[in-house]
């Protein structure tokens, strides 16, 4: 998958998002989940650790308990027993290298691998937790388009390095003030931050994947595409703890 098809790939898949933030909880539930399985199958081919079974087992366990765990919380705060999550999976990926049967060659790689996909599959519950906050919603489709924006950026050929980096994060903040400014309960000011924090991440992640002009297969391509999408949701969560209290 090329650099432009993942870059478009994201932009679709925070539009999905913003569409399952505005159908509801449930349809944005059953969307961040997708997001969840996509990280989940293509983490392991996308950075090649040596024991991929028990990467995408822990990548995607981490990140379904972490949904589940955001959708069936009440009260506040939401996330009050993401921690739990967080400890499960790293207990998990350590027994997963336990379970190996291949002499657990590059170890340390494997588990550093396994653990940050995990984090991330853990990080998509950020746009649940949004959602189910007073307001969120709003915030939710917001942040969303503004990623969609910003990745779609991306896709340009012009949009490459640092330059690229930076007009995309720009392109997003002027994007989440826009849609803040037509979007019920949520103000310019607050659409600003959520798409600054949004642009952020797919400006980081695109420096960091731009040298894999191609990768090898369609779900490492896959993987690349959800990441600034799942990494997205705990930014914008933390943006609405700040700014919608």
């Amino acid at each position: 998958m090329s650099l432009s098809t993942r870059a478009v790939t994201t932009a679709v898949l925070a539009a999905a998002v913003a569409a399952g933030a505005y159908a509801g909880t449930l349809w944005l539930t059953g969307v961040v989940t997708v997001l969840v399985v996509l990280l989940a199958l293509g983490w392991a081919p996308l950075l090649r650790v040596p024991a991929p079974g028990g990467t995408t087992f822990v990548v995607a366990a981490a990140g379904v308990a972490a949904v589940g765990v955001a959708w069936a919380t009440q009260g506040e705060p939401v996330l009050r027993h993401l921690p739990i999550v967080v400890a499960m999976a790293l207990v998990l990926a350590f027994f997963a290298e336990m379970l190996r049967r291949d002499g657990r060659p590059r170890l340390v790689e494997s588990v550093s691998g396994t653990v940050a996909g995990a984090v991330l599959a853990v990080a998509a519950s950020g746009w649940i937790a949004t959602g189910r906050s007073t307001g969120g919603a709003a915030l939710v489709v917001t942040a969303a388009l503004a990623v969609a924006v910003a990745a779609a950026l991306s896709a340009l050929p012009v949009a490459a390095g640092w330059v690229g980096a930076l007009g995309a994060v720009a392109v997003a903040a002027v994007a989440g003030a826009a849609a803040g400014a037509v979007v019920p309960e949520v103000e310019p000011l607050t659409g600003l931050v959520a798409g600054l924090a949004g642009g952020l991440g797919v400006a980081a992640l695109r420096l960091l994947f731009e040298r894999l002009r191609s990768l090898s297969g369609p779900r490492a391509g896959l993987a690349a595409a959800a990441v600034p999408v799942t990494l997205g949701g705990i930014l914008v969560f933390a943006v609405g703890r700040v700014l919608l209290g």
